[in-house]
């Protein structure tokens, strides 16, 4: 048996009200809203966890959660679950802020919208929203409430100071050198196994913390780079992967800044075939994107992950009172309007009881990172699956509530666990076909796994069990990665590992049998890898230098194409002018940069990358002999 991905069932009734049932109503709010009292101090946590987000005696799923403690003053007001249309009379105000004006947008997929107030919110205080919904000619009021969080504006300096310091000692050898294409300093890497058997395709990574830039990376299972793209100082990039936008095949990846405090703020970035941004993807309410976690859907939106650190009393877990916490959220983004479709929030459905991290010695600057997001799976039958690192548990969530059903893990699991099934600061959960789950289980930090490895998990509902079907360690070396980290199941059968802070690269059999193994040197890490099939040709023509020992003396030269893939044979033309160029010398492609050579010497010589029918698809510039 495994993991049921069980159908939400019937449907939620939506009172129909007549005009006594709208007055009783208007009472009940307003009797709610003059019970309802501002937050104490320094709370983050609402009086009930794991609430729903739909309002009772509707189908209208809210965001900010009713009666929570962390929203932004930037938020939006997300209204899902009924056509933007049905919608009227909304009405937001903030208890210090007053009356806030705004524009109500409609979702592209037409089950609802956001209200976007026209000033921030203020900290601290509480937000009413009043609104009316109209369903099958029946018009009723609604209203929920919530509290604005008070942002931890110390962190923020702490952030800076961690940007402007010094960068990385440069150690040379770490990096790969092309006379064609000297800027492209990407990480070297090693392929230490190759076997009969392994999966078609190019690897994919990001590495970053090494001595050379950062940026998305493609390379051959020999190591031979495909493509690098190289980010300014400062500029980390994570989970590069190939994914479907529309029917068209994209390169998607994360790039902004990371502070120490171990989350991301920055951008989801959506490029071609061509390596041409086409595309970018926002957090919203007033957030940058988290690195862990970008997917998009086949409904125009996508998720993320967003990580908030706000100020809260952490004396009920043997924190200070005076600190902080960051909270970890996800949002659904509507990709055609930038608009926040939902946003769920870790502080709202999970106990900072449960988190496996310390409250001793938080602060603003160091704020309790207690459940730490890391990967976000949305499912086609309403529910999806995340990982939180820091409480060493998977949640399966009803997506439209938001409300955790099921714990895999942690301190209090829904199913009973083998041992050999027990994680710890996992990172990467997700559904496979076959309704198991995989993950790839760090073991550390703290160490308590003897090693890394990737698991794939059999949850029986019914039996209310978990138990390991499958798992792949990393042996000569054994790895313990103490952060990071994928597993990435193949069509063919096959597993690929990324490991994360050891910054190794492996693939194997269902079997456990490793046919694939490669690393990069030194301080790099990559957040996840996987491999995909790919096909490129950039719009960029090829690179080109070249070198002579003398006037008289033939030339060598060097070609190479960052990103494409169709390379199979270089052609030299040279000539007296630039404008005069004949073919010389022909050579098969040789790794990302091939020399080749000309018979004698040329006053001017260019490059043509062929493809394996022999055709012309790029041509270089022509560069003096």
């Amino acid at each position: 048996m495994r993991l049921r991905k069980a159908i939400l069932c019937g449907m939620i009734v939506v009172v129909l009200a007549s005009a006594t049932t709208l007055a009783l109503a208007a009472r009940r709010i307003s009797a709610e809203q003059s019970a309802y009292t501002a937050p104490s101090a320094g709370r983050c946590t609402p009086s009930a966890l794991n609430v729903s987000a739909v309002l009772p005696g509707t189908s209208l799923a809210v965001s900010p959660l009713p009666d929570s403690y962390s929203a932004s003053p930037a938020t939006q007001i997300s209204l899902l679950g009924i056509p933007a249309a049905q919608l009227s009379a909304i009405h937001v105000s903030g208890s210090l802020s007053g009356s806030h004006a705004g524009h109500l947008t409609g979702y592209s997929q037409g089950d609802g919208a956001s209200f976007v107030p026209s000033k921030p919110f203020v900290s601290g205080e509480t937000v009413t929203v009043r609104g009316r919904l109209t369903v099958r000619g029946k018009t009723e009021p609604f209203a929920f409430h919530f509290v604005v969080a008070h942002e931890d504006t110390q962190l923020a300096g702490a952030k800076a100071a961690a940007a402007s310091s010094s960068a990385t000692p440069a150690y040379p050898g770490e990096w790969q050198h092309f006379l064609s294409a000297p800027e492209l300093k990407a990480p070297v890497v090693l392929e230490t196994t190759q076997s009969a058997g392994t999966t078609a395709g190019d690897l994919f990574t990001a590495p970053y913390n090494g001595p050379g830039p950062s940026g998305p990376m493609i390379f051959e299972g020999d190591g031979n780079l495909v493509w690098f793209h190289p980010l300014a100082s400062g500029l980390a990039a994570t989970n590069l992967q190939v994914q479907q936008d529309n029917g068209q095949t994209v390169l998607t990846w994360w790039q902004g800044h990371i502070p120490p405090q171990g989350f991301g703020e920055g951008e989801e970035i959506i490029d071609n075939t061509s390596y041409q941004q086409i595309g970018a993807v926002h957090a919203g309410n007033g957030f940058l994107a988290d690195l862990h976690e970008f997917r998009i859907t086949a409904n125009n939106t996508a998720v993320l992950t967003v990580f908030n650190p706000i100020e809260c009393d952490l004396s009920s877990v043997g924190g200070p009172s005076g600190a902080a916490v960051t909270d970890a959220s996800y949002q659904e983004i509507d990709t055609k309007t930038g608009l926040v479709r939902r946003e769920w929030s870790a502080l709202n459905h999970v106990s900072l009881a449960d988190s496996y991290s310390t409250a001793t010695g938080s602060s603003v600057a160091w704020p309790f990172d207690y459940f730490h997001l890391n990967s976000i799976d949305p499912l086609a039958n309403g529910r999806t699956l995340i990982s939180a690192r820091n409480t060493s548990a998977l949640y399966e969530l009803n997506t439209q509530t938001g409300q955790v059903l099921t714990r895999i893990g942690g301190k209090h699991p829904t199913f009973k666990q083998s041992s050999a099934a027990v994680t710890a600061f996992q990172h990467d959960a997700s559904v496979l076909p076959s309704g198991t789950i995989s993950v790839f289980d760090n073991g550390a930090v703290p160490k308590v796994q003897p090693e890394s490895r990737a698991l794939i998990l059999d949850v029986n509902a019914r039996a209310k069990t978990e138990t390991v079907v499958a798992q792949y360690a990393h042996k000569a070396p054994s790895l313990s990665a103490g952060s990071q980290g994928n597993v990435q199941s193949l069509e063919d059968g096959n597993v690929f590992v990324g490991w994360g802070a050891e910054p190794y690269f492996s693939e194997f059999t269902a079997g456990g049998q490793m046919i694939y193994d490669s690393h990069m040197h030194g301080s790099y890490q990559s957040y996840r890898a996987y491999r995909f099939a790919w096909a490129a040709t950039p719009t960029e023509p090829p690179a080109i230098a070249v070198s002579s020992a003398s006037t008289t003396a033939p030339v060598s030269v060097y070609a190479s194409w960052n990103g494409a893939t169709e390379v199979a044979s270089w052609r030299v033309l040279a000539g007296a002018t630039q404008q005069q160029l004949a073919p010389v010398a022909t050579s098969a492609r040789s790794g990302f940069e091939t020399e080749l050579s000309t018979p004698a010497h040329e006053s001017y010589v260019a490059v043509q990358a062929l493809n394996q029918a022999g055709a012309v698809i790029g041509t270089s510039r022509a560069v003096a002999g």
